[in-house]
């Protein structure tokens, strides 16, 4: 199972990807997370953030999510993911892929601001150190219309969010993949 946590820049979906992980890992279910921000700067350091780029960047997540998926392992990518055409294409391409749209309203995005980009993006035009595409003020962002598992994390406390998704896991990855009866004692 792949499931691609899309959503604005500090919605939450790293937090959530460690979190879930962990959950999983306690109950011997193999996961791993793909990290878009570690990827760029580890492997994909040639892309940008224009649409082509961004799309790119996914394409390269699927891909590798993939291979972990096809050896049973249970993959969160945590990637804004901000175009619906490429989430429709992953999903076209491989299987047992489940989007997890990861909501935050965008008051509370603004306070939290962990990496500074929306105090960059919401500065006057011309500023020298304005940041021009961050997506969902200054760039699109394409809301999933039908998303597998939707998470709030401006209303939800983070064990909730997490709760959430590792029963989304359990009750669509588990049976489908694993032996029910290794699983028999996990509570969800």
């Amino acid at each position: 199972m792949i499931l691609l946590l899309c959503g604005l820049s500090g919605a939450g979906k790293s937090t959530l990807a460690t979190h879930v992980k962990n959950k999983l890992r306690r109950v011997e279910i193999p996961v791993e997370i793909i990290d878009a921000d570690e990827y760029r700067q580890k492997l994909f350091k040639d892309l940008g953030f224009t649409r082509e780029d961004r799309n790119e960047n996914i394409r390269r997540l699927g891909f590798i999510a993939n291979k972990f998926s096809s050896q049973n392992i249970v993959t969160l990518v945590s990637a804004i993911n901000p175009y619906d055409d490429i989430r429709q294409e992953l999903i076209a391409t491989y299987p047992n892929i489940k989007v997890v749209y990861v909501d935050c309203n965008i008051n509370v995005l603004i306070k939290r601001d962990t990496k500074g980009l929306y105090k960059k993006a919401l500065l006057p035009d011309g500023h020298p150190d304005k940041l021009s595409n961050l997506t969902g003020i200054n760039d699109p962002f394409e809301i999933p219309e039908t998303p597998d598992l939707y998470i709030n994390t401006s209303l939800q406390a983070i064990e909730q969010c997490v709760d959430e998704v590792y029963r989304f896991v359990t009750k669509n990855c588990i049976k489908e993949k694993y032996a029910i009866n290794h699983f028999a004692n996990v509570a969800v």
